[in-house]
């Protein structure tokens, strides 16, 4: 997984960063992004200089190299536009196909080498496939390289604790073998899953948020486990390892696929499902609560006198905002709840299975937690931050206020209008 994602005021070109340090897009980060890249960088460094003294590379190893980095630079060419789109409509840790090559190059390459093999490939993958993305900043190369590193020695380091010597070792040793690189995996995908949450730059994830649902975990272990593969064809019929690049390509375009379509129900700005993706859901939600003769709520959450934080703020301050209120709803609503944003600066949620009761009692829970968030404007450099946000909320229920999404939906924006025509910050039933 990386984190190659836009950030906002990040357009300089590679000869600016080369000449003009102190325009660096680094520098505009919040302090603790700072300071974890600096260490980051620094401590892949310091270990690859010390792993280059410690283990010296034979002639073959080198050739091993630079095969897995041929082969990873071809497979990137091969699939350039579908990472081109896969990089636009992802919002989530990214699912690097490189890990193929370079968790290759942990079972077969001194460390060093794993490094120079991450360095080319990431190289190529911001000149080649990146730089068209816009505003993605060069510091996000160079964490996502380091960060790969780290894992990588991590994982050997699992490795050799098992007593097995890379690849060869492995083949020779039976089950410990076979563990050894079973271990050998878990550890790649944990460290990389932690040591990219730092570089995504977040106070706190869930554990859903951090290590992905399952689907993202079997494409990161289809490509660990085709990793395995490459490193198997070159230490016993090397001519075979070109046989992983089709099937790689094939998985490459069909996580394409499906990010389009979880794309086409998803809101760009806060993560949310957007109109369509939410009213699909509540549907069937409401066919099986009149199967299994349940109530269900249904909010319609309103963020107050939203036009005075974009005309105060700026409309970039505004959709941090927006994606504030998004978390914090999503915060205080359980995990198979669903929250959608029907634009601009209105949010809707589904609450399968409970009365009216708890309803208003989740619906004042957000509005309490709403009314007390403050909201940095990262990408000022005056501190700013948004407070004294607050939303109306009205409530409608199933089957009672109506037993199809649009009349449950015309029922608890009544009960908004309510809300905000009485004084607004205040929960209003049907």
């Amino acid at each position: 997984m990386d984190d190659t994602r836009p950030v906002a005021g990040a357009s300089l070109h590679v000869r600016d960063l080369l000449v003009t340090p102190r325009r660096w897009t680094l520098w505009r980060q919040r302090p603790r992004l700072i300071v974890f890249c600096l260490v980051t960088e620094a401590v892949a460094i310091g270990s690859t200089a010390l792993a280059a003294g410690w283990v010296h590379p034979s002639g073959k190893d080198v050739l091993v190299m630079l095969a897995l980095a041929v082969l990873g630079v071809t497979q990137a060419e091969l699939g350039r536009q579908v990472e081109r789109v896969r990089r636009r409509v992802n919002g989530t840790p990214h699912i690097n196909m490189t890990s193929v090559w370079t968790f290759a190059g942990v079972l077969l390459l001194p460390p060093a080498l794993v490094a120079a093999l991450v360095a080319i490939l990431y190289a190529h993958l911001a000149l080649r496939s990146w730089y068209r993305l816009q505003r993605v900043p060069a510091f996000r190369s160079v964490i996502n390289g380091s960060v790969v590193v780290l894992t990588c020695y991590v994982a050997r380091l699992v490795l050799e604790l098992f007593g097995v010597h890379g690849i060869e070792g492995a083949l020779l040793d039976g089950w410990l073998g076979v563990g050894a690189i079973a271990g050998t995996v878990a550890a790649y995908f944990v460290a990389n899953a932690l040591l990219i949450l730092g570089a995504l730059n977040m106070t706190y994830r869930s554990i859903r948020e951090l290590f992905g649902g399952w689907a993202d975990n079997l494409v990161e272990l289809a490509t660990l486990c085709l990793g395995t593969l490459t490193a198997l064809a070159i230490t016993t019929q090397p001519v075979l390892v070109v046989m992983v690049v089709p099937p790689l390509l094939v998985l490459h375009r069909g996580v394409l696929v499906k990010q389009l379509e979880v794309a086409a129900t998803k809101d760009e700005k806060t993560g949310l499902f957007n109109t369509l993706g939410w009213h699909n859901l509540a549907t069937s939600e409401l066919a099986r609560a009149g199967r299994s003769n349940e109530t269900t709520g249904v909010l319609m959450v309103d963020l107050d006198h939203f036009k005075q934080v974009n005309d105060t703020y700026g409309h970039l301050a505004g959709d941090l905002a927006l994606k504030a209120v998004a978390d914090t709803i999503t915060a205080q609503v359980r995990s198979y709840d669903s929250v959608g944003r029907f634009g601009g600066e209105e949010f809707v949620v589904l609450l399968p299975g409970v009365g009216e009761e708890h309803v208003v009692t989740v619906a004042e829970r957000i509005r309490h937690a709403v009314s007390e968030l403050v909201v940095p404007v990262d990408f000022a450099d005056d501190g700013r931050v948004i407070r004294d946000l607050s939303v109306s909320i009205g409530v409608a229920m199933y089957p009672n206020a109506g037993t199809v999404v649009d009349r449950l939906l015309h029922a608890a924006d009544t009960a908004l209008y309510s809300a905000k025509n009485t004084g607004r910050n205040k929960v209003v039933s049907f």
